[in-house]
């Protein structure tokens, strides 16, 4: 694994890597007190007033998942809670960082999910809690479309110097992933006058009105909510596990744009819309080729190419966006998740006279590019360059793929095994074929959250599971989360 900035640490937020093995199935226990899921054996004596020691990097389970404590607390949100707002694993967490979640029953478990590709730099960065605090005592919020400050333009110089493309580029500050789609889409219709949008299949999007629209997958994304916003059309992506036979990345964009010549035209496309690699929809990774086609169309027709890298942004995917493994260069780029450490953030970078075409007042919003999110974002980039974690994604990558391979050897439940960098998936099917297994995929899932280890499933037919570690993980403590999951693909 690569060697962190400062090769005197011994785990990147700061604290004493700890690693203890045990038995990985339901059930594991450790004969370890509550107390000492926090490792303040050799810290305690240099910490600040007021800090927080560092957790130990261990899976830690002193109660069943969920435990007492959070099942009481699951009571109280069942009853202070909108029903519609689901969780994946109802464990209340108290402390986070580095690869762990500790609950509020002290059981301290592994986390796969990086709150779906949100702290790749771990839940308390030392530079983004640093940042963040700073900023708080100095200012929380002004509105930079009242009074501006820094940060947020220090963000979009960031930004516009990281994403792809040698081009002048301009970018703009919001809130969350769904919202910059929105404004990508706004930018497009402005730039070209042009209406229609393009989308694929299994594509994920957001759950605001147009973005719902954009979404593929209609439970539980669209269910109910309609009418969606109009003049937006689906194009087939390429997905190679399911294709019907060997089909090259360049002939599925043909495919493709076949599609849309005849549904729409390319004449009226304002923006073809594209996740590089699918998230919710199943960790899709289109054949090479596919991308560079779709998006040299899209240039020749004038249309704009927005890359959606909302979840495979900021290193997860091996390098900082994922257009760059083909050498694709957007009009637009959409991001937000891995921005800021956790904190809400999103933005829309792209070409400047693209960015420059709306006029003043078009885009915004209250909270966009809040100041502290600003700093944090700041922290968290610098962490992501200083510490190479983009590499660190390449490396975890090619430690989980060799293992989910080796493992589909004996596991023909397991089809296909995919991903890159830190962004790694299996789909369940049903022996001998290709028909998707939801329910084998939710009972490994399942397992996995009995033995501590957080994991979430995802796929338009719900049977991929997807592994999403912060790329700050130890790999002792990857590896053993590796176990408990080949424990509980084989049901032991």
């Amino acid at each position: 694994m690569r060697a962190l900035r400062d090769p005197s640490a011994t785990c990147p937020w700061g604290g004493e890597i700890s690693h203890r093995s045990g038995p990985h199935g339901p059930g594991a226990q450790y004969d370890l007190s509550m107390t000492d899921a926090l490792d303040t054996r050799s810290h305690v004596a240099l910490l600040p007033p007021g800090a927080v020691a560092p957790l130990a990097q261990r899976r830690h389970l002193v109660t069943e998942v969920p435990g007492p404590r959070s099942r009481a607390l699951h009571e109280r949100r069942n009853a202070a809670v909108a029903a519609g707002v689901g969780s994946t694993l109802p464990v209340y967490i108290e402390r986070a960082g580095g690869g762990v979640l500790v609950d509020v029953d002290g059981n301290a478990l592994i986390d796969l999910g990086s709150g779906i590709a949100v702290v790749g730099v771990g839940n308390a960065n030392p530079r983004v809690v640093e940042a963040v605090t700073e900023q708080v005592a100095r200012f929380t919020h002004t509105c930079f479309m009242v009074t501006p400050y820094e940060g947020y333009v220090a963000v979009c110089e960031a930004l516009n110097r990281l994403t792809p493309g040698g081009h002048a580029k301009k970018s703009a500050l919001f809130n969350s992933g769904a919202e910059a789609v929105e404004n990508a889409v706004k930018v497009a219709r402005h730039a070209t006058g042009r209406d229609a949008v393009v989308v694929f299949d299994h594509a994920y999007h957001g759950r605001t009105n147009l973005t719902m629209a954009m979404t593929a997958k209609a439970m539980p994304y669209k269910n109910g909510f309609g009418p969606f916003a109009g003049e937006v059309y689906r194009a087939p992506m390429s997905y190679p596990f399911r294709e019907e036979g060997a089909i090259t990345g360049e002939q599925a964009a043909a495919r493709a744009i076949a599609v849309i010549d005849r549904q729409v035209g390319a004449g009226q496309v304002a923006a073809v819309v594209i996740e590089p690699i699918q998230g919710e929809g199943g960790f899709v990774v289109p054949e090479p080729g596919f991308l560079p086609a779709v998006a040299d169309w899209c240039t020749v027709n004038g249309i704009v190419f927005v890359a959606d890298e909302i979840q495979t942004g900021f290193g997860r995917t091996g390098v900082m966006f994922a257009c760059e493994h083909e050498g694709v260069v957007p009009d637009l780029i959409t991001t937000a998740k891995g921005i800021a450490g956790g904190l809400p953030l999103a933005a829309v970078t792209g070409r400047a006279e693209l960015m420059d075409a709306v006029h003043g007042g078009g885009l915004g919003g209250t909270y966009g590019g809040n100041p502290v999110a600003c700093a944090a974002a700041l922290a968290a980039i610098a962490a992501m360059v200083d510490d190479d974690l983009p590499g660190r994604a390449k490396d975890l990558g090619e430690l989980m793929l060799a293992r989910l391979r080796s493992l589909a050897v004996d596991h023909p439940q397991i089809g296909d095994v995919r991903g890159r960098g830190a962004m790694v998936a299996f789909e369940l099917v049903h022996p001998g074929g290709t028909e998707p297994d939801a329910a084998e995929a939710a009972r490994i899932s399942a397992a996995c959250h009995r033995a501590g280890v957080v994991t979430l499933t995802c796929g338009t037919f719900g049977n991929v599971l997807r592994l999403l570690p912060p790329l700050v993980i130890d790999e002792a403590l990857l590896t053993e989360a590796l176990d408990v999951l080949a424990d509980a693909v084989a049901g032991r």
